[in-house]
């Protein structure tokens, strides 16, 4: 309850959230918000949190109770290994290789973006079949952030997962607010060209990035419009 980030807090104005994982609530929480939002902090601090029960140390956090975990495997960032000719995609599947042939029960698993070094779709797959690898045959407390909305209908279906997203306001015409706050349900956007604002991008970029964006969202809700009127039975999710 009420869980920190030890360092990150140090900067002030930290906002603390609270994190349920068990047989009873479900296991496998899927992240979903903006870049920015919070997600891998909350990621962090959790193994961080689990790390320091472990030893038997004060935990950075109003309240917890954490079983026996056994290993903390983790698949965050993006890095290739330029000396071995591997990619960042074929690092990243090969850490994920390792969770899956190694992790148990008693695990605690974070992964951050899945897929997103390889087209959507692959990526898309991957990501998917990996979340109900890990919901079916591991049963390991599991942190799933990820852009693939997509993704979040398996928590429709399974009880063993649930959705949860980063909290933020984005008034319109106005520059996107981040509260840090994890809260219950499945995020719509990711905020990208905010973001990108926020970084500095040029406002004509930004501008022919909004046109891009509203061509492509208005393209993909016809062809989910025709889907829905055919007769044919489709796959359980919509790309």
């Amino acid at each position: 309850e009420e869980g920190r980030h030890p360092m990150v807090e140090k900067r002030g104005g930290f906002v603390s959230n609270s994190l349920n994982l068990s047989d009873l609530h479900g296991h496998f929480m899927f992240i979903t918000g903006p870049n920015m939002g919070g997600k891998s902090t909350i990621m962090r601090q959790t193994a961080l949190i689990t790390l320091m029960a472990q030893m038997g140390s004060y935990v950075p956090a109003s309240k917890a109770t954490i079983g026996i975990c056994d290993r903390i495997f983790t698949r965050i960032g993006a890095s290739d290994n330029i000396s071995d000719g591997q990619s960042t995609f074929m690092v990243e599947m090969s850490e994920m290789s390792a969770i899956i042939r190694n992790a148990t029960k008693q695990s605690l698993i974070l992964l951050d973006e899945v897929g997103r070094g390889t087209s959507t779709f692959d990526g898309l797959s991957l990501a998917w079949a990996l979340a109900e690898e890990i919901i079916d045959q591991i049963g390991a407390r599991t942190l799933f952030a990820t852009h693939y909305h997509e993704i979040t209908e398996l928590a429709v279906h399974r009880p063993e997962a649930f959705n949860m997203q980063v909290a933020v306001e984005c008034p319109e015409g106005q520059d996107v607010r981040f509260l840090y706050k994890l809260e219950q349900g499945a995020a719509v956007r990711s905020y990208g060209i905010s973001v990108a604002k926020l970084a500095g991008i040029p406002s004509r970029v930004l501008n022919k990035a909004q046109v891009i964006l509203n061509r492509l969202e208005s393209t993909k809700t016809k062809r989910s419009a025709l889907k829905k009127s055919d007769s044919n039975p489709q796959l359980g999710f919509e790309l």
